[in-house]
């Protein structure tokens, strides 16, 4: 069993910053990508950001250069700094991880909302 811990969500004004962590345990052999999603109500998941095994990374356009995702492999653990949050940011975020094999696996999601 794959299991995926988020942290770090929260309440913060304008501008602010929070950053996420997202914690994997269980049978990983290796894995592919690790990354984060979004999901805002009565809105579809989107792609926030995703970082390969070998350190490249992709951002949505909405982010970049706003956020920036990091992994620690000794840790199986990968990050999202989120700075001048915005917020059309507020969304459930979730952490997925893909193994070599193709099989993804998701966390249970953390609450990120900005006030105006």
């Amino acid at each position: 069993q794959v299991q995926l811990v988020e942290s770090g969500g929260g309440l913060v004004q304008a501008g602010g910053s929070l950053r996420l962590s997202c914690a994997a345990s269980g049978s990983i052999f290796s894995f592919n990508t690790m990354g984060w999603y979004r999901q805002a109500p009565g809105k579809q998941r989107e792609l926030v950001a995703f970082v390969s095994s070998g350190g490249s990374t992709i951002y949505a356009d909405s982010v970049k250069g706003r956020f920036t995702i990091s992994r620690d492999n000794a840790k199986k653990t990968v990050y999202l700094q989120m700075n001048s949050l915005k917020p059309e940011d507020t969304a459930v975020y979730y952490c997925k991880l893909t193994m070599s094999t193709g099989a993804g696996y998701w966390g249970q999601g953390t609450q990120v909302t900005v006030s105006s």
